[in-house]
């Protein structure tokens, strides 16, 4: 049986990011630059490389720096071809030709369940991926990619996972599990944050969703939780209970670029891997005296 393709992303990308502020007060997070492009933009050509065109981004106040990343900039484009740099050129014109771009803004920073639903009258009847764009999965197979392959195969929404060491599980939604195959696992429950002896298990949710339509009006029915915000945890919790839903192990290498360390070790990791950066970073890295 042939089930429905997933041409559409959600990237939440409305939070007030207070993890690093104050450089993030005049400026959206998710503009930061990881190395040579803004951390958005990682989210973005990864769902475009999983086959991806349609990307809904959920901005708040403040946010309009983003719309303006991935739209033509003629004034600039000019100048770059009078200067007869062809390269950025041609860089910077592929960012507004990666994928078609809706932008709908949340106008209350009421979680991350608020976010989805705000995408709801853009997605229909359709399955959708969810990205969160501060988790930078380095994979040779796009992280949601993974997510979509078993979603055509199985039918049923996909949690993307990976084990974190048990002093971390309060930090994440983690997952009861049931293995299901090699690498997946059918979900019997989650719990936000627990701490570490409530933990059921160290499967972490790393920010990558592959979910049905079914999930928006278990959405509209899920009440505020903690900080008064509508919780996606609380809403797969009651989507677990009525239907199958799976998780598999992400393969790749994670950033939480969210967190402060976490952007740092993205930063180096990726610094090192630039082609045009690399060689001389990695000395430069090895004459430091630590």
């Amino acid at each position: 049986m042939a089930h429905p393709k997933v041409s559409k992303a959600i990237i939440p990308a409305a939070g007030l990011g207070t993890r690093f502020l104050p450089a993030t007060k005049a400026s959206p997070k998710e503009m930061l630059p990881l190395v040579d492009k803004p951390l958005i933009q990682y989210a973005v050509e990864e769902a475009v490389r999983a086959g991806i065109k349609n990307i809904i981004v959920i901005t708040g106040r403040g946010k309009r720096a983003i719309e303006d990343h991935f739209d033509l900039s003629f004034e600039l484009e000019e100048t770059l071809k009078e200067s007869g740099k062809t390269k950025l050129l041609h860089e910077i014109h592929r960012i507004s030709e990666l994928a078609n771009f809706c932008y709908v803004r949340q106008r209350h920073a009421r979680g991350l369940g608020d976010a989805i639903l705000c995408a709801q009258h853009l997605i229909g009847a359709e399955p959708f991926a969810v990205m969160l764009g501060d988790e930078i999965i380095d994979a040779t197979v796009p992280a949601i990619g993974q997510l979509i392959d078993l979603y055509e195969t199985l039918g049923a929404p996909i949690l993307g996972v990976q084990e974190v060491e048990l002093d971390e599980v309060i930090h994440y939604g983690i997952i009861t599990p049931k293995p299901a195959g090699p690498g997946l696992f059918r979900v019997t429950d989650l719990i936000e944050k627990p701490r570490r002896g409530e933990a059921p298990s160290r499967l972490a949710v790393i920010g990558r969703y592959v979910l049905p339509p079914e999930i928006f009006p278990i959405l509209e029915k899920t009440p505020p939780g903690k900080n008064q915000e509508i919780q996606l945890t609380d809403a797969l919790r009651t989507l677990a209970s009525k239907a199958p839903l799976h998780a598999c192990l992400v393969n790749g290498t994670r950033h939480d670029a969210g967190d402060k360390l976490g952007f740092l070790k993205a930063t180096v990791d990726f610094g090192l891997k630039n082609p045009e950066l690399g060689d001389r970073f990695a000395r430069y890295l090895k004459e430091l005296r630590l």
